[in-house]
């Protein structure tokens, strides 16, 4: 570690314990900014044997139970930085370089687990239904979905899961880490969308890190310092895809693939069912190129909406079948002599040219049309040669214009 590092985050020490209750507010929102205090934070966290980890750990926990909202996510922008270290540290059975790492996990979980009141949180989580489109996927895209009556006795019903009340922690041991690191880095990617480059970049690099570490493909990725094994758990690993596929569309491409294929080789080592399937959906979902999108301005998934098709079911309910259905309700029987008299219709001549000729069907000459029956022909554009038909004794009649009858 550099003396101009060290200079910067000693500064940054003594600059928040000297600083004003009203400036507080302004001094959180330029925070993020500092791009060269981070930077020196990175180094500090790094080296476990730095005599400034324990301040900047302790400072650190006392931004993030402050109460304001920008000193919590400068904090939790360094929490996979600080849980690889404190990996890192416990596989190499050295707990005595991570007790204030330890400390400042468990008091960040400790902190998350209650609310304001200090009462038990119950987080939830609504399940989507895929009869209602979302950000994922289009109801159309996935093809014919029949109105049938379980469906429909499931239409608006949403499945709720709930996670909690969770325990207090006084430490961490070898049965409860990983059930704090998972909440830990749930926590993290509520609030994914405010974390800088740099924060998104030390994930995919300590995902890829814990997975390969003390396996053969350590030796590909050419990973120093640490070569046993680090246990995980297929919960944390879950946690850990759902950041890098946000990685994926926001700047981080070569990273997060990288990240992804190392967690899908430890997946199928540990043959964990939950991190297989997440990381497969991911990977099938991946364009064939790389995303090129910017790393400035507006964070989000990006996907691809399918534009809405006319696809009808052969079972769907429409306005045709309707209809239909109305049609033969109405229908009167046939019989036999109704193809007769279809056969001797008289259809009139009319002419547009203001001179109509009359001609006789079956020797009988055909009656004049009334002048509401000629409003009645003006109004129709097209009908039907169908012999269920109301009027029967009415000539049939084609897309007839305007009539003048002299």
């Amino acid at each position: 570690m550099l003396a101009v590092d060290t200079g910067i985050v000693e500064e940054w020490l003594s600059e928040f314990k000297t600083l004003p209750e009203a400036s507080i507010s302004s001094y959180a929102t330029n925070l993020k900014d500092k791009t060269a205090l981070i930077s020196s934070l990175y180094k500090v966290i790094q080296e476990p044997q730095s005599e400034l980890l324990e301040p900047v750990c302790h400072q650190l926990f006392e931004f993030y139970r402050s109460g304001e909202e920008q000193l919590l996510r400068f904090t939790l922008q360094f929490l996979p930085e600080l849980m690889w270290c404190y990996l890192a540290v416990s596989a190499s059975r050295d707990l005595q370089s991570s007790g204030c790492i330890e400390a400042l996990l468990l008091g960040v979980y400790n902190l998350e687990i209650v609310d304001k009141e200090g009462h038990s949180k119950v987080l939830s989580f609504t399940i989507p239904s895929l009869s209602k489109p979302s950000v994922y996927h289009e109801p159309s895209s996935i093809g014919s979905m029949a109105l049938t009556e379980g469906a429909l006795s499931q239409h608006g019903l949403s499945r709720v899961v709930y996670s909690g009340p969770h325990p207090q922690r006084e430490m961490l041991t070898a049965q409860n880490r990983f059930e704090v690191l998972t909440f830990l880095l749930l926590c993290y990617n509520a609030a994914l969308s405010y974390m800088p480059a740099v924060s998104l970049q030390s994930l995919c690099q300590i995902c890829s890190r814990i997975c390969v570490c003390g396996y053969p493909r350590q030796q590909v990725r050419k990973y120093k310092g640490v070569n046993c094994r680090i246990p995980v758990s297929s919960e944390f690993m879950v946690q850990m895809l759902t950041g890098i596929y946000y990685a994926f569309y926001n700047g981080e491409w070569d990273l997060a693939r990288k990240a992804m294929d190392d967690i899908l080789y430890r997946a199928q080592l540990e043959l964990y069912p939950e991190p297989l399937l997440v990381a497969n959906a991911i990977k099938a979902s991946l364009p064939q190129g790389a995303m090129k999108s910017s790393k400035e301005g507006t964070r989000c998934i990006q996907v691809e909406i399918t534009p809405t098709s006319s696809r009808i079911s052969r079972n769907a309910v429409t306005s045709m079948s309707i209809r239909g259905h109305r049609w033969k309700r109405h229908e009167q029987p046939e019989n036999g002599n109704d193809a007769t008299e279809l056969g001797n219709f008289i259809i009139p001549e009319i002419s547009v040219t203001n001179v109509s000729g009359e001609r006789t069907g079956n020797g009988e000459k055909s009656r004049a049309l009334a002048e509401n029956d000629v409003q009645h022909i003006q109004g129709v554009q097209e009908t039907a040669t169908d012999p269920r038909t109301d009027s029967k004794g009415m000539p049939e009649i084609r897309r007839q214009k305007s009539v003048t009858l002299i």
